[in-house]
């Protein structure tokens, strides 16, 4: 019987601790693309480590699943429950523990919204740079559990960069305390990078210690318009001699994006006079005086001489650079408008992006005329959303139930060029069978052999990230 564990586990966490009614649980079976709808016994809402540790222990003890879930903002399904499980939401887990700004160092709780936490980075003048258009509503633990990437990549890293230490409570209830401040540690495994990007599968991340730099003071954009995607690649090379670690962002924009965004986003409006096939939102910065407004003339001066850009726009103002930037997000808001959209968040060497995207769009277009793709994103890391957007006047139902087709057209060229059919978004349901394709047999082993060794019942978000053929084979050499 259920039934006394969830008692047990609903006196753990108290009255406020816990979610049964429908009406309350709806928004924790749900994902934001509306691909799947799961199912739960409870939602369980802890407020401490303490009582995530308990809550843990009397689900080990009765070998109940768990899903861990933060802001459920994920795209690939990882935060969906199915079946017998309870969801233990991290949101009440939202103390920022400590700062320390000679060390450059937060503490924060997995709870914790990522604007928040930029926003106590800036009140103690230094930055957190894990910057992504659901950072008004995701969660610090979530952004771990996918090692989210975001707009500065590029200068930054990822989450996983991001993160000196990490506390954890373990498949049967212990808790790992690795919140170390040290930039130097070399006393064996780095445990820590075992939680990170996995998804909840191996652990519930209830903390981590942050890595903080110098706020940014000197700051300039440009939104630049090319004539073709090799151009723009060209264009990035150049930036990145020329201003080297101060380049900050250089985020891929193709016209049918603006002219979404235009459509459906008030206030986004062209800031060129001639329309170009692609564009380069482009973002330098220094966190000392540093004339960068004069380097970024001087940087686009020399490629429109050479021919790269045929035509570009520097913000001269705050308001200004906002307003390109609401361009950048404004596209991605504004796809939902233009019907299904078959989503890829990819990446392959900087050096293909270019071929990956003349490729894939010659290969989609072929399969399915008037399919409308649009290419866009973090190039500088060789990271590009590869949406597709359905034909105009197409079935929506008709053109998403195709999705795996066109899976297999972009990620078979994606593979082609040496890249990874998940770049900043995780694996979750969406792709937990898709990288049995991709990934080496060993790499799949030693991934199950990780999962069964701290996991050995399989609570820990099951379905999620490791394919069943993986985990059987793992089984089988037990």
């Amino acid at each position: 019987m259920i039934d006394p564990v969830l008692d047990r586990i609903k006196s753990v966490v108290g009255p406020k601790g816990w979610l049964a009614d429908p009406a309350d649980v709806e928004p924790h079976l749900i994902e934001q693309r509306g691909l799947w709808h799961g199912s739960t016994e409870l939602v369980v809402r802890p407020d401490s480590t303490v009582e995530v540790a308990a809550v843990v222990s009397l689900c080990a003890e009765a070998r109940l699943p768990i899903v861990p879930q933060g802001g459920n903002t994920g795209l690939c399904g990882g935060g969906v429950p199915d079946g017998r499980s309870i969801v233990l939401d991290t949101t009440r887990l939202s103390r920022i523990r400590a700062i320390d700004p000679a060390n450059f160092t937060l503490t924060a709780e997995a709870g914790c919204v990522l604007a928040d936490i930029q926003r106590a980075a800036e009140e103690a003048d230094r930055l957190f740079p894990l910057s992504l258009g659901a950072e008004g509503s995701c969660r610090i633990g979530g952004n771990i559990s996918t090692n989210a990437g975001g707009i500065q990549v590029l200068r930054y890293g990822t989450t996983r960069d991001l993160v000196l230490g990490l506390e954890v409570v373990l498949p049967d209830g212990r808790v790992w305390n690795g919140l170390r401040t040290l930039r130097k540690d070399n006393t064996g495994y780095d445990l820590k990078q075992l939680f990170i990007g996995a998804e909840g599968t191996l652990g519930i991340v209830t903390a981590a210690t942050l890595r903080l730099f110098p706020r940014p003071v000197d700051i300039a954009t440009a939104f630049l318009g090319l004539a073709k995607i090799e151009d723009v690649m060209a264009l990035f090379a150049r930036a990145r001699a020329a201003t080297g670690d101060q380049l900050t962002a250089f985020e891929l924009i193709p016209r049918i994006g603006l002219e979404f965004a235009q459509r459906h986003v008030p206030g986004v409006t062209d800031p060129l006079e001639a329309a170009c096939p692609f564009y380069a939102l482009v973002e330098i910065s220094s966190p000392v005086a540093a004339g960068l407004a004069a380097l970024l003339e001087r940087l686009l001066g020399d490629a429109l001489e050479a021919g790269l850009i045929t035509d570009g726009a520097i913000a001269t103002s705050e308001a200004q650079r906002r307003d390109l930037w609401r361009i950048r997000e404004g596209m991605v808001e504004a796809q939902r408008h233009e019907g299904g959209s078959i989503k890829h968040d990819v990446s392959v060497p900087v050096a293909s992006v270019a071929g990956f995207i003349r490729e894939a769009t010659a290969a989609v277009t072929t399969r399915l005329p008037g399919i409308r793709p649009v290419p866009f994103g973090h190039v500088g890391d060789g990271n590009i959303h590869f949406n597709l957007s359905q034909p105009e006047g197409a079935d929506r139902a008709g053109f998403l139930a195709r999705w795996s087709e066109f899976n297999d057209i972009v990620h078979g060229i994606v593979a082609r060029h040496g890249g990874s059919i998940s770049a900043e978004h995780g694996i979750g349901r969406l792709k937990r069978d898709e990288i049995a394709r991709y990934k080496a047999p060993l790499e799949l082993e030693l991934m199950a052999r990780v999962k069964r060794a701290l996991d050995p019942h399989g609570i820990m978000n099951p379905g999620k990230v490791l394919p069943n053929t993986a985990l059987a084979a793992a089984e089988e050499r037990r």
